[in-house]
């Protein structure tokens, strides 16, 4: 038995990186999932998510999904209530990330990067709260931010601003949806190997300053991020809504 069984989850962006380590675990836990993204195959060269978790044993589908369009984000959360008959778990992942300072940043790569990252967590939770309170539902929202929400991250003004934004947004979720029995918190991660990162691991002299910020004496893997949200989505935390739970490895204990 797992912690989750019997319920339904919906990860966006869960196709690669961080998003398919968490539908990974999640079905290991026993929750169908809902891989919610804009493509069905991971960066890397893998079978895609849904897929391996049925071969696995578990089950899981994918619905195509923009989350910065409304109609899209309808659809996706019709589908899978329909699909699943309820939906008892929402982990906000779907996200992009580029560099630019203030004065570097255009005006477009600023709204592309908030659609998704800000205006998308937006879109699906607003959604997906509309049906747990429709059907009495005691569900579980984790929103994946950043310690680019807690601390400077250096060239990245629109990310730092949207992920600052997932860290307030989950505490006003929090104080309006906790009446209706659902727990709203977040997971910042800190450097973690995915596809996103791939490049700035592979540059040493970026590498290096990631490591001298590093508490532990490795990277993060999705898997640690993946059993937090996991945690936070299950019975054990309960008593828990409003929080950020930050995974860097001590990155922000400096």
């Amino acid at each position: 038995m797992g912690d989750l069984d019997g319920r339904t989850a919906i990860v966006t962006g869960g196709s690669s990186g961080i998003g398919r380590g968490i539908c990974f675990k999640l079905a290991e836990e026993g929750a169908d999932v809902v891989v919610a993204d804009i493509k069905e195959e991971p960066f890397l060269d893998e079978q895609p998510t849904h897929e391996k978790i049925n071969s696995d044993g578990g089950n899981a589908i994918f619905i195509q999904t923009d989350v910065s369009e409304e109609k899209s984000v309808q659809d996706m959360v019709y589908q899978s209530a329909e699909r699943f008959g309820k939906i008892d778990i929402l982990v906000n992942n779907a996200g992009i990330h580029h560099f630019g300072s203030v004065t570097d940043e255009t005006v477009d790569g600023w709204e592309k990067l908030m659609d998704v990252n800000l205006k998308g967590m937006f879109l699906v939770s607003k959604h997906v709260l509309q049906h747990m309170i429709n059907e009495d539902i005691d569900g579980d929202i984790v929103n994946i931010g950043s310690i680019a929400g807690l601390v400077g991250y250096g060239e990245s003004a629109a990310y730092c601003a949207s992920k600052g934004g997932i860290v307030e947004i989950t505490r006003e979720m929090a104080l309006d949806y906790g009446h209706h029995s659902i727990n709203v918190n977040a997971v910042d991660p800190g450097v973690i190997r995915t596809a996103m990162t791939k490049d700035m691991i592979e540059d040493e002299e970026t590498r290096k300053y990631m490591e001298q910020n590093i508490v532990l004496p490795r990277l993060g893997e999705p898997k640690d991020i993946a059993e937090a949200v996991s945690f936070l989505a299950s019975d054990k935390s309960n008593f828990i809504t409003g929080e950020n739970l930050v995974v860097d490895g001590g990155w922000t204990a400096k």
